[in-house]
C-alpha cells in the first residue's frame, strides 16, 4: 500500500515509520522545510526509544522518505493519515482543528483516484463528518471516504504499542475503506489484533473516553493516597489490592504529582467542552480536571513543607524535569508549576533530566540546569524526585548524602522504600506512604 501521512510531530512520525515497517511505502508531509530536511539527515526531533534506529532501517531500504510536496504524495497514495496537532484552544480548551482542516482542504485539490482520508490526530466527534464536507466542497468530483483512526499511543513505549496493540479502532461503514484500513493494518493479524469497526462517531468518542477513563484513575489513587497519608495507610498496599480485582485492573494506579503530556490534560478538556456543548456535561471529566490542576501546584507546598515550612534561600535539587520518563517531552509537565513555585519562593533551583534538557530551558526561567544526577546534589538543602527515570532508581545514596547540605528527600514517585531511607538518615517524604 501507498501510504501518505499529513504531519512529523509524534504521532506522525511514529505511525508513518511503523507503517514502512509493515512493508508499505509511506511518504511523511510536513510544511517545516527544516524539520524535513534533519529528517532526511537522520536527524530525529524527538526522542522515542527504538525510534531513531527504524527510521534509519526503513528509509535506507526506500519504504520511508519525507518530503513537503504534499500534492504529489496525496495523488499516489492509497490513504491518507492527517496526523497534525489539535492543541487546546486558548481561553475555552476545545480542540483547536485549524490544522486538520486546512490539510483537508490541501488533500481534496491532490486527490487523484479513490483514496482513504483518514483522522488519525485525536479529535472531537464530528470531525470527520466536517473533514468530509470540506472535501467535497473543495472537490466535488473526488472520489473518497473518511476514517477515523485513532492513536493510543505511550510516549516512552510507541513502538511497541504500534506494532503489538491491544486493539485497532477503526470509524467507517464503508465497504471500500474497511478493505483498504485491513490491507495498511494485515501484519498484525498475525498476533490476532482485534480491528474493531465502528461508526466515524463512535471512533472518534473512543479514543477521548481511553484517554478520560486512565486519567481518572490516576486522580483517584492520588486522592487515595492523600486519604492513606491522613489514616497511616499505604497507597503501594491499597493500589496493589484493587489492581488485583480483574474488574479494575494494576495499572495507571500510581500515586504521585499529577498527569501531564500532550494528551490527557488537553483531551479531557476537549471532552468536557463537547460535552457540555451537547448538554450532556461530563461532571467526573471536569472533577479531575479540576483535581489534577489542583494537585500540581500542591506539590510545591510539600516540597516547603518537607524543608521545615520555608525553601527562601534555600538550594533545591530536583530530578526529571518531563511529564514521565523515556521521553523529552515537557508539555503540561508537574515540573513547569513546581519549579517555579519554588523559585517565587525564594529558591535556588537546580535541575536535571536525562533527555528533557534542551525541552526544558526555554520553560523554566531561574533554573540552573546540571549535567547529571550528581552535580545537582552539591550542598543542596533538600532533594525532590520528579520524573522516575530508571537512573534515578539506584542511586548512591551514601554519596547523595554526603554531598548536600542537609539529607531531605521528597520522592514524588515513591521510587524509594520509606523505612530505608529513614535507616540512612534521610528525612524522606513520598507520596501516600507512612514512615
Amino acid at each position: 500500500m501507498h501510504i501518505a501521512v499529513i504531519g512529523t510531530g509524534y504521532v506522525g512520525l511514529v505511525s508513518g515509520t511503523c507503517f514502512s515497517e509493515f512493508g508499505h511505502e509511506v511518504i511523511c508531509i510536513d510544511t517545516d522545510k527544516e524539520k524535513i530536511k534533519s529528517l532526511n539527515n537522520g536527524k530525529v526531533p524527538i526522542f522515542e526509544p527504538g525510534l531513531q534506529a527504524m527510521i534509519e532501517k526503513n528509509a535506507k531500504a526506500g519504504h520511508l522518505k519525507f518530503g513537503t510536496d504534499l500534492k504529489e504524495a496525496v495523488a499516489n497514495a492509497d490513504a491518507v493519515f492527517i496526523a497534525v496537532g489539535t492543541p487546546s484552544r486558548r481561553g475555552d480548551g476545545r480542540a483547536d482543528l485549524t490544522y486538520v482542516y486546512a490539510a483537508a482542504k490541501e488533500i481534496a485539490a491532490a486527490l487523484n483516484g479513490y483514496t482513504v482520508i483518514v483522522t488519525k490526530s485525536t479529535v472531537p466527534v464530528g470531525t470527520g463528518r466536517e473533514v468530509g464536507r470540506i472535501v467535497q466542497e473543495a472537490n466535488p468530483s473526488a472520489e473518497f471516504d473518511v476514517v477515523s483512526n485513532p492513536e493510543f499511543l505511550r510516549e516512552g513505549a510507541a513502538i511497541e504499542d504500534f506494532m503489538r496493540p491491544d486493539r485497532v479502532v477503526v470509524g467507517t461503514t464503508e465497504k471500500r475503506a474497511q478493505d483498504v484500513m485491513s490491507a495498511i493494518y494485515r501484519p498484525l493479524s498475525l498476533s490476532r489484533t482485534p480491528l474493531v469497526f465502528t461508526s466515524i462517531e463512535s471512533s472518534e468518542l473512543t479514543k477521548y473516553a481511553g484517554n478520560a477513563f486512565l486519567a481518572t484513575k490516576i486522580t483517584f489513587i492520588n486522592e487515595i493516597a492523600d486519604l492513606c497519608e491522613k489514616v497511616g495507610a499505604n497507597v503501594h498496599d491499597v493500589a496493589r489490592g484493587i489492581g488485583l480485582d480483574g474488574r479494575i485492573g494494576s495499572k495507571f494506579l500510581h500515586a504521585g504529582p499529577g498527569f501531564g503530556g500532550s494528551c490527557f490534560p488537553k483531551d479531557t478538556r476537549a471532552l468536557f467542552e463537547t460535552s457540555s456543548d451537547v448538554g450532556a456535561p461530563l461532571k467526573i471529566v471536569e472533577a479531575v480536571i479540576n483535581i489534577n490542576e489542583t494537585r500540581k501546584r500542591q506539590m510545591a507546598a510539600r516540597i516547603t513543607e518537607a524543608c521545615g515550612g520555608s525553601v527562601a534561600g534555600k538550594i533545591i535539587a530536583v530530578l526529571g524535569l518531563t511529564f514521565k520518563p523515556n521521553t523529552d517531552d515537557m508539555r503540561e509537565s508537574p515540573s513547569l508549576d513546581i519549579l517555579p513555585a519554588l523559585i517565587t519562593a525564594g529558591a535556588t533551583v537546580r535541575a536535571y533530566d536525562p533527555e528533557g534538557m534542551d525541552e526544558a530551558r526555554p520553560l523554566l526561567d531561574g533554573v540552573e540546569f546540571c549535567q547529571n544526577s550528581y552535580g545537582t546534589l552539591e550542598n543542596a538543602d533538600a532533594l525532590v524526585i520528579i520524573t522516575e527515570w530508571n537512573e534515578f532508581r539506584a542511586l548512591d545514596l551514601t554519596r547523595v548524602k554526603s554531598l548536600m547540605k542537609t539529607p531531605v528527600m521528597v520522592d514524588l514517585r515513591n521510587i524509594y522504600d520509606p523505612a530505608d531511607m529513614t535507616d540512612k538518615g534521610f528525612a524522606y517524604t513520598s507520596i501516600g506512604r507512612p514512615i
